[in-house]
């Protein structure tokens, strides 16, 4: 299974969620970006693309409005593989707190 990660600059959320599950199950692939295009850009983070969104087969956002971002700019495409997670961005990389609730929102 491919899993894509989606938060606003994939720095903090996604790339937790993609390193920390790309220990914990290395027979699926995980990737991660984020929306905010200027900030990824500056810090040198992966962007999201439509090329990213057909690769996975899952993708999880962080937040509803990158969920908003993605039908902005690509309809309905993408729905069914998209879940919403509600984290909030108050967590730094690799965050225990963010770590127990990954767990325990995300079912592979």
């Amino acid at each position: 299974m491919k899993t894509l990660f989606i938060c606003s600059a994939n720095k903090q959320r996604s790339k937790t969620a993609e390193d920390y599950f790309t220990v914990k199950f290395p027979e699926h692939e995980f990737l991660s970006a984020g929306t905010n295009l200027k900030i990824c850009r500056k810090e040198g983070t992966t962007e999201l693309t439509k090329d990213l969104l057909e690769w996975a087969d899952k993708v999880y956002v962080m937040e509803k409005k990158h969920f908003d971002q993605i039908k902005k700019h690509t309809g309905s495409t993408y729905y069914s593989k998209i879940t919403v997670l509600h984290i909030p961005d108050v967590y730094q990389y690799y965050d225990k707190a963010l770590l127990r609730i990954l767990d325990e929102r995300i079912m592979l």
